[in-house]
């Protein structure tokens, strides 16, 4: 039986809308009504119309007109004939470029992990980039005393800083160039903030070190200037902690990644096998459940679905804000 839904379709730049659709169940596929949706940095960048090149996550061409949204989760209401990991009425996380942005969403079981024990269902429907950003900090194998510095204090980067704090690190430095989100990086735990608009943050960061460098940086603003930044940033056979999604070609001043004998992460959870995320999301998000590391202030607005038009919005012209939310 066919599922009716509203569902977001960017037509090009700057012009989303909902339409309706109908989804059919296929044999190794599952239908789940939405609790809550996230937007990605990355559907920012499709929004303003910088769609990168086809990769495996996508099941569509990434071209005009694009079925956008992937950061969901909710309650299953209906199996495919062949689907035997879930039943109606389980509550599940997306994983996967599936048209999230509607009531309902289809996806192929491949595509969801059940919620964990003891994790609120509003958390568990960021599960996807909550564990993205948990395993970039549990990957980045900070240790008691190093000195970390986090480019970028977007969601992921919150997120990251927080947990090199909680894993021991002696001293956290987020880099920024809008101050609001510095601000909440200071109360969420950081101990030095640089804004990037106002002071070189290579400056600051080699001061703070005497000179040496961070033990660790992880680069999560996505610009190539962040990058080079980083490098410089980074203490000689310091750890490189790759998070961003930098879908356009940039210029890397990458003479000290040989020379310093950097240790260099991919840190990316949804780019390795499917069989290793379904491992490493639930320990990911452990954390989370147990409060060790905070979500909720990073969820600076919320919207109706049928207000989508002005949630990306302001995403696009509000940098201060962190993660925007739909509800349906």
């Amino acid at each position: 039986m066919a599922v009716k839904t509203r569902a977001a379709v960017l037509k090009g730049p700057h012009d989303i809308e909902l339409i309706e659709r109908e989804l059919v169940c296929g044999p190794t596929e599952v239908i789940v009504k939405n609790h809550l949706m996230g937007i990605c940095g990355s559907d920012k960048n499709f929004y303003r119309g910088k769609l990168p090149p086809k990769t495996a996550e996508f099941r569509q061409a990434p071209a005009f007109p694009f079925y956008l949204g992937h950061e969901s989760g909710g309650t299953v209401v209906e199996v495919g004939s062949r689907v035997h990991e879930y039943r109606v009425g389980d509550k599940v996380m997306a994983f996967g470029w599936n048209n999230n942005f509607a009531d309902y969403f289809k996806a192929p079981v491949t595509d969801l992990q059940p919620v964990p024990e003891g994790l609120d269902m509003d958390l568990a429907s960021l599960g996807e980039p909550i564990a993205c950003a948990m395993f970039a900090g549990m990957a980045a194998q900070v240790k008691l005393g190093d000195i970390v510095a986090v480019f970028g204090a977007g969601f992921a980067g919150q997120i990251i800083a927080q947990c090199a704090k909680a894993s021991g690190a002696y001293r956290v430095v987020v880099v920024d160039v809008c101050e609001g989100k510095l601000r909440l990086a200071k109360e969420l735990g950081a101990d030095f903030t640089v804004n990037a608009a106002e002071t070189d943050p290579v400056a600051a960061i080699l001061d703070l070190t005497g000179g040496v460098g961070a033990d660790v940086v992880v680069e999560a603003a996505g610009t190539e200037g962040a990058i080079n930044q980083a490098t410089q940033a980074l203490a000689h056979g310091g750890k490189f902690v790759f998070y961003s999604w930098v879908t356009q070609p940039v210029r890397l001043d990458i003479s000290r990644w040989h020379d310093d004998g950097f240790t260099f992460i991919n840190a990316c959870l949804v780019h390795h096998t499917r069989e290793e995320r379904f491992i490493w999301a639930p320990r990911a998000l452990r954390p989370v459940a147990q409060g060790l590391v905070k979500i909720r202030p990073l969820i600076t607005h919320e919207f109706k679905l049928s207000e989508i038009k002005e949630a990306f919005a302001l995403v696009d012209k509000d940098d201060t804000a962190v993660k925007v939310v739909l509800r349906p």
